[in-house]
């Protein structure tokens, strides 16, 4: 898998900023079918940091209703990235 696939984009959320200022963690939607090793070298390699931990969890898609149809949103995978204490990923 291409590591441009794998990384579909970075959350900014206020959540997230929180965690990348008092945990140096960033979190990320990824492909479903990337792994933890995967997502791990795809950062590496994009932002030229060190990666310490990667979790990952799978996000439920939420039923959504337009008019008289009912449906979902698509379910996606979310992956929360642990750098090194002396890496810093720029998103701004």
């Amino acid at each position: 898998m291409d590591k441009y696939q794998v990384i579909v984009r970075p959350l900014i959320t206020e959540k997230g900023t929180n965690q990348q200022t008092f945990a140096n963690a960033y979190p990320f939607e990824v492909d479903k079918a990337a792994s933890k090793i995967d997502i791990k070298a795809a950062i590496e390699e994009i932002y030229g940091v060190k990666v310490k931990d990667v979790r990952t969890m799978i996000r439920k898609g939420k039923p959504c209703r337009r008019g008289y149809t009912q449906g979902h949103k698509p379910s996606w995978k979310r992956a929360i990235v642990v750098l090194e204490a002396d890496n810093v990923i720029d998103l701004f």
